[in-house]
C-alpha cells in the first residue's frame, strides 16, 4: 500500500502551516496548490528541504494545477479571503462562496474519492457549499471549527488554573462564530469538572474569551488571521482519517435530524476514522444550552438562506 496522498487548497498561511504539520507527522504526501505559483513552489521548496533535516521521506509539490491533486486521500480547503479587523465572518460569505464552488468543482473532477477539510470562513456555510458543489456523501465533507474553538477554551482555562493544557478536557459545539455554544458542565481538568475549579463569573469570562478567540488574534496581527492554531487543528482530523483512529472530535458535519436539525452543518461531536464522519455523538443538553444550541442553528440558517441564490 502507497503512501497516502494529501492535497491542500490555498498555500498562504494556513496551508504551508498546515502542510509542515502534515509532513511532521509523516501522514503522507503533500500537494500545497495556490494560484500564485511562485510563491508556492517556493515554499513546498522550503518544506521539502526541512525533510533532509528531519529523516523524513515526505513529498512536497508545490503547484498552481489542478491536475496534481489527482487521487488525494484529502483534500483541504483553506482557499479564501481572511478576516481583517472589525470584518465579521458573515461579511466574508460571498466572496468566499465563490472562490469555494470554484475550488470544489476542480476536486470534484480531479479528486472525486477524497475526503474534503474545509477551512475557509465562514465555516459552517463555506461547508454546505462545498457539499452542495461536491455532490459527495456528507460523511465526506467536513469543517474545521470545534477542534480550534475547543483548542482555544482549553488553553484559557489551563492558563487561568496554571495547569497542563494536556489535563483539559473541553469541546465546543454548533455554530464557528459567536454564537458557538461552549459546555463548563462537561469540561475536566485531571476529571474534575470545571464548575468545581472555578467560580462562575470566572467560567463565564473564559467562555466570552474563547467565543472571540479569532477576534483578539486578528485585532493583534492586524493584517492576517490566526494560522498556527487553525492548521494544527486540520492536522489532528488529518490524522484521525488517515490512520482510522476513531477520534471523537467536535467538527461540523451535516445534520439529519439529530438534535432536532436537518440539511445544516454544524459544530457536533463527530467519530472521526477512514471513511470520515462515522458516527455522530448525541448527548443529552440542559435546557439552557438547548437554547445556545437553537440561537446557533438559527444563525447558521440565515447565512445558508443567504447563500442557497447561488445554487438556484
Amino acid at each position: 500500500m502507497g503512501r497516502s496522498k494529501i492535497s491542500i487548497i490555498g498555500g498562504g498561511f494556513v496551508g504551508s502551516t498546515c502542510a509542515q504539520g502534515l509532513l511532521n507527522k509523516d501522514l503522507g504526501d503533500i500537494v500545497l496548490l495556490d494560484l500564485e505559483e511562485d510563491m508556492v513552489q517556493g515554499r513546498a521548496l522550503d518544506l521539502l528541504q526541512s525533510c533532509a533535516l528531519t529523516a523524513s521521506n515526505i513529498q512536497v509539490n508545490g503547484t498552481g494545477n489542478y491536475k496534481n491533486i489527482q487521487d488525494s486521500d484529502i483534500v483541504v480547503i483553506t482557499a479564501g479571503q481572511a478576516r481583517r479587523p472589525g470584518m465579521s465572518r458573515d461579511e466574508l460569505q460571498n466572496i468566499n462562496a465563490k472562490i469555494v464552488i470554484q475550488v470544489c468543482e476542480q476536486i470534484k473532477k480531479q479528486a472525486p474519492k477524497s475526503c474534503v477539510i474545509v477551512v475557509t470562513n465562514p465555516l459552517d456555510v463555506m461547508t454546505y457549499v462545498a457539499w452542495k458543489t461536491l455532490a459527495f456523501p456528507s460523511d465526506r465533507v467536513i469543517g474545521m471549527a470545534g477542534v480550534l474553538d475547543s483548542a482555544r477554551f482549553k488553553t484559557f482555562v489551563a492558563q487561568e488554573l496554571n495547569v497542563s493544557v494536556q489535563d483539559v478536557q473541553a469541546f465546543v459545539l454548533g455554530g464557528h462564530g459567536d454564537t458557538m455554544v461552549l459546555l463548563p458542565r462537561l469540561c475536566h481538568v485531571g476529571g474534575i469538572p470545571l464548575p468545581e475549579l472555578l467560580s462562575e463569573e470566572n467560567i463565564d469570562s473564559l467562555v466570552e474569551r474563547a467565543k472571540k478567540g479569532g477576534a483578539e488574534i486578528v485585532s493583534l496581527l492586524k493584517t492576517s488571521s490566526a494560522y498556527y492554531a487553525p492548521a494544527w487543528s486540520v492536522v489532528e482530523m488529518a490524522e484521525a482519517i488517515l490512520k482510522d483512529q476513531k477520534r471523537v472530535l467536535p467538527c461540523s458535519t451535516l445534520l439529519k435530524g439529530e438534535y432536532g436539525v436537518k440539511d445544516l452543518f454544524m459544530g457536533v461531536l463527530c467519530l472521526l476514522g477512514a471513511k470520515g464522519v462515522e458516527k455522530i455523538m448525541e448527548f443529552s443538553m440542559s435546557a439552557e444550552e438547548k437554547n445556545q444550541f437553537q440561537n446557533s442553528v438559527l444563525a447558521v440558517e440565515k447565512q445558508v438562506r443567504q447563500i442557497k441564490t447561488l445554487f438556484d
